[in-house]
């Protein structure tokens, strides 16, 4: 018998982010889809040790104890990693990007999400992180490269960053099986996506996906000494440094950084170390930027800040792609970083209230950047936009559209 939306729903619910427990989610789905699929099995016993015990066992054991996928940067095949955005319209002139986090999860409000994504037609999709349960070959086949998968091909391209959940299983299927589908149009030739981080450049924006994914899970045992931070690894530093030269006081182009880990978060982990290693790389041409993240499963719009030693960031939480959405307000102390927050209630599931999932569609023209908040309802729930000033780098911001269940300002 299919599996319901709501059953799909129920399995997200309360997940922890230990190991342990989504590899064996990961394998539940596995035997369950098993027993789905064959009609003849009598022994349900042997048949869930077979596929379903000892399978958890053997990936968990090799993706905890295991070597980790090698890690790839640029140069690589040839390729810089920055490509030069451009219209699947020539005559049009501006661009669109859909951005989406912890979309990953194969529910029937990913699929809707992905349907109007698709509505939008964007140059540009990008994928943000998190693949559910543990990023593995079956997973990222169900969500993006099967023909009945529902994730949306930008015509311009379609990149992808890595979240904690792809490296669960050490970044193999991420690297091996997600990248060779991602690409990014040059003139009429398709580049596949190389390494996991990107920049997306015009006369006037660059778009630049950061890598905290392959730093945010740590080996047993050290990481009780040493928490992962999600650092930049040295070949992602060096290649902010020397190719997308990150600290030229002449490049006064409006910055765009997209990462799957918060910078700042109001409910649980924030990672400042990346945010730090790019205000380094700034040198003194120091300026604000946009940033986006993923992560947590909620919609949040932060107030502007800067998180320990790193820079000032316009900071967007935008971790409702296809999870579950979470409601609940944080601790009263953490309000304060808060701006704007979607704690609106679309179902509740065994007493769980669950919010709205959406995206964000990003429009570029010219010197302006427009923000679009949708939820899968085509509600434009938030609205903002930011204006570059080519003299100086600066950044001028105005909201222009906020429904009003949005809480806290």
């Amino acid at each position: 018998m299919p599996e319901s939306s709501k059953e799909r729903a129920e399995k997200y619910l309360d997940l922890g982010h230990s190991e342990a427990e989504n590899h064996a989610k990961t394998q539940q789905e596995l035997y369950e889809k098993h027993v789905r699929e064959t009609s003849n099995v009598t022994n349900v016993i042997s048949e869930f040790f077979k596929t379903n015990l000892f399978g958890f066992a053997w990936h968990y054991i090799r993706s905890r104890f295991g070597p980790r996928h090698p890690y790839q940067a640029y140069p690589r095949n040839g390729d810089s990693g920055v490509f030069k955005m451009q219209s699947s319209i020539p005559s049009r002139e501006e661009l669109s990007v859909a951005l989406l986090s912890d979309w990953a999860s194969d529910t029937a409000e990913s699929d809707k999400v992905a349907h109007l994504v698709a509505k939008y037609a964007p140059d540009y999709t990008i994928h943000m992180g998190d693949i559910y349960f543990v990023g593995s070959p079956k997973e990222i086949e169900e969500n993006f490269t099967a023909p009945y998968a529902s994730w949306y091909y930008g015509a311009s391209g379609s990149l992808a960053l890595s979240g904690n959940h792809e490296m669960y299983s050490n970044g193999n299927a991420f690297f091996q099986h997600l990248l060779p589908a991602m690409y990014a149009l040059d003139g009429e030739v398709k580049k596949t996506q190389q390494a996991g981080f990107f920049c997306l450049e015009n006369e006037h924006w660059r778009i630049i996906g950061i890598d905290t994914g392959y730093t945010s899970v740590g080996r047993p045992f050290v990481e009780i000494l040493s928490p992962p931070d999600c650092h930049l690894r040295k070949e992602q530093v060096d290649w902010l440094r020397d190719v997308v030269r990150l600290g030229d006081p002449t490049d006064t182009r409006g910055i765009v950084i997209l990462s799957h880990h918060p910078y700042i978060s109001a409910f649980r982990e924030e990672y400042a170390r990346p945010g730090e290693q790019l205000l380094k790389l700034m040198g003194t041409f120091k300026r604000p930027v946009v940033w986006f993240w993923g992560h947590d499963h909620r919609l949040v719009v932060y107030n502007a800040a800067s998180n320990g030693k790193g820079l000032q960031a316009f900071g967007r939480c935008i971790g409702h792609g296809g999870l579950p959405v979470e409601t609940g307000m944080p601790d009263a102390g953490e309000l304060s970083k808060i701006d704007l927050y979607d704690t609106r209630i679309r179902t509740t599931i065994r007493r769980h209230s669950l919010g709205y999932n959406g995206f964000v569609r990003l429009v570029l023209k010219e010197e302006a950047l427009h923000a679009e908040y949708l939820d899968l309802e085509d509600t434009r729930v938030y609205e903002e936009s930011w204006v570059i000033n080519k003299e100086n780098g600066e950044l001028s911001w105005k909201a222009i559209h906020a429904i009003p269940e949005l809480a806290v300002r």
